[in-house]
């Protein structure tokens, strides 16, 4: 599909990286690894034919579609979610203008002998057969359900895009290229602005796609579940290694090792022959031989090794008092804007120690809650701070925090107190900013970057209590793992927005979920929510056929009835009918006692084994069941 040959890019002779060798086949699932400022980014800009390498080629191999998710988007105004994603089919669209044209034209014409109205039929039929192999009479409902599974409900669709927030645009984008077909997919952080459900839901789109896919991701879990290989842009080249990105940590470590050891076997080689030359260069009869260990020297490639910057990032939070018991008590708390209601009726305790993870889709409050409970907000209802609580709050948009105008040295210095100023310095380069880059303005700042300035500046002031709005924005994958290190040694209280699955497992030990409206607690971790919301959904599905199978058993009992089964074979099957009803509801009795215990205790993991197998045997039960009920004559 494609052929990457000898590619390479510098600049003012400096190289981002040079001699790039790999082939993109069908059904890859390729994801860019490396630390930030490697090159992934820019590698997908050259692939997409944005930006030109300075050596070597791209060779499209056939006339295949790339797709290209930037993070950057330029968007139209005053069109609407569905007009917007209509706007990527402009051939589909091209060829029904045209197709109701020559219609038109067919009905109003008469002289139906003539070359140009036979010509006119040979159109439309062309155009029809190229209309149907694009897609264009499913277009809408394949539309309808991509929108629907990024998390945009049915009334959002003829609402104008300039109503949402960039990260819903960014989705509309994201919506328009899944619906092409492309040959080749480059995505640039994708789930970037995607909750947890909308992720899960891309992670399979994506398994079933039909063409390649190359991403970048800092989502450690979305890439190993959607990638089948790995290529690393490292010390200017690329490894590539045909593995999903957690088996990929894995030889990349191996790789490492044994690099490791070729260094410094080279740097031993290395250290001998200096010796032999600076020997026999004292020496007029050795001369020549010097010389030529010179030569030899000089041809050695020498091997590099990367150094990961986070091996520096070693960061802790400053020990705090201790708060009460209580740290946040919530009555009847709600929010609303106008006539919006973005959560009501919310009524919690939140104790010391806890670490709390707010989930759900966007738009449901969860941003909304944290502001509140950093008193950013005002709400409903009555939320009681509890004693001696001090809070740290990380804003999502840290634009609206951070000053412009002061440099990082100023604005960290700004948040330290007499204890820890003598630190802003080294915590700052901590934080991967030194030297004269802590003079640099802050409004120069990339986002990433902002984020650490963020960061930093909750280490520079006590706290016991912090709340974090998805903190690993923009993040890479090694400095997201430190800071998830350092909040997992934090003894004080955690509240924190994320959608990154990985981040929060083994970080929160209770959930905060945010959906229509409510909020609701679970007792357990991100991977025991996941779970049970999954189980919870198959459950909502099969409780959805289960009705759609009753209407269909009722509107059959009066004809079962008056033709009650006349021969051997009807009666045998009539009698296993009855068996399998009453193994459904021994088993629907069995989930009840199920669920019954969930909402009162949290579940083992053999319990949630044991409830996904009965749901499992449940539905194959009501599929023989439906089928056996079609067999009666």
């Amino acid at each position: 599909m494609l052929l990457i040959q000898n590619l390479g890019l510098h600049f003012a002779g400096n190289y981002l990286f040079s001699e790039v060798n790999f082939r993109v086949n069908p059904k890859d699932r390729i994801g860019l690894a490396g630390k930030n400022g490697a090159g992934k980014s820019t590698l997908l800009k050259i692939l997409s034919g944005e930006q030109p390498s300075t050596e070597g080629e791209v060779i499209r191999e056939g006339d295949i579609r790339i797709g290209f998710l930037k993070q950057d988007l330029e968007f139209t105004k005053g069109r609407t979610v569905w007009n917007e994603t209509m706007h990527a089919f402009t051939e589909i669209i091209e060829l029904q203008k045209k197709i109701d044209f020559i219609n038109e034209e067919l009905v109003t014409r008469t002289d139906y002998e003539s070359e140009s109205y036979h010509k006119l039929i040979e159109d439309v039929t062309h155009s029809t057969e190229r209309f149907s192999m694009l897609g264009g009479y499913t277009l809408e409902s394949e539309m309808e359900k991509v929108l629907l599974g990024l998390g945009f409900k049915a009334e959002d669709f003829h609402r104008l895009t300039d109503e949402f927030s960039g990260g819903w645009r960014m989705r509309v984008e994201l919506a328009k290229l899944l619906l092409q077909n492309n040959d080749v997919l480059l995505l640039d952080e994708p789930t970037n602005h995607l909750d947890i459900e909308s992720i899960i839901w891309l992670e399979q789109f994506l398994l079933n796609y039909a063409g390649a896919v190359i991403l970048v991701s800092h989502d450690i879990q979305f890439l190993s579940t959607v990638t089948n290989r790995t290529i690393e842009i490292s010390n200017r080249s690329i490894q590539d290694y045909k593995a999903h990105y957690q088996k990929f940590l894995t030889l990349r470590e191996e790789r490492r090792e044994k690099l490791a050891q070729a260094h410094k076997n080279q740097e031993q080689h290395i250290k001998h022959t200096e010796m032999l030359i600076d020997k026999f260069r004292a020496k007029a009869s050795k001369a020549t031989m010097a010389q030529s260990l010179i030569k030899k020297l000089d041809k050695i490639e020498r091997i590099e090794l990367e150094q990961d910057d986070i091996s520096k990032f070693n960061i802790k939070f400053e020990p705090s008092t201790t708060s009460g018991k209580i740290v946040f008590e919530a009555q009847n708390v709600a929010k609303s804007y106008d006539e919006k209601v973005v959560f009501k009726d919310a009524n919690f305790f939140i104790e010391r120690g806890q670490k709390i993870a707010f989930v759900g889709q966007n738009g449901q409050g969860k941003t909304t809650l944290a502001k509140i409970m950093a008193g950013i907000m005002k709400c409903d209802g009555e939320l009681i701070t509890g004693h001696n609580v001090q809070i740290g709050y990380f804003a999502q948009n840290q634009e609206e925090v951070l000053s412009g105008t002061k440099t990082l040295l100023e604005e960290a210095t700004d948040a330290s107190n007499e204890e820890t100023r003598p630190k802003v310095r080294n915590l700052l380069g901590a934080f991967l900013f030194r030297g004269d880059e802590v003079d640099k303005k802050v409004k120069v700042l990339s986002g990433g970057e902002r984020n650490r300035l963020a960061l930093c500046k909750l280490l520079l002031q006590p706290f016991n209590t912090l709340i974090m709005d998805e903190p690993t924005n923009h993040l890479d994958i090694h400095s997201k793992e430190i800071i998830k290190q350092a909040l997992k040694s934090f003894e004080g209280t955690l509240i924190i927005v994320s959608h990154d699955r990985d981040f929060l497992d083994g970080l929160a030990d209770k959930i905060f979920e945010f959906k229509n409206g409510a909020i609701k607690e679970f007792l357990g971790d991100i991977n025991e929510y996941l779970t049970f919301r999954k189980s919870e959904n198959m459950r909502d599905l099969e409780l959805a056929m289960q009705q759609k199978q009753e209407q269909k058993q009722q509107k059959e009992t009066v004809q079962i009835v008056e033709n009650k089964p006349q021969n051997k074979e009807d009666k045998q099957l009539q009698n296993k009918i009855n068996k399998i009803e009453q193994d459904i509801q021994s088993i629907e009795n069995e989930i009840k006692a199920f669920e019954d215990k969930f909402s009162a205790s949290n579940p083992t993991e053999k319990e949630l084994l044991e409830y996904e197998n009965l749901q499992e045997k449940q539905s194959h039960l009501l599929k023989e069941w439906e089928e056996m009920l079609s067999h009666i004559s």
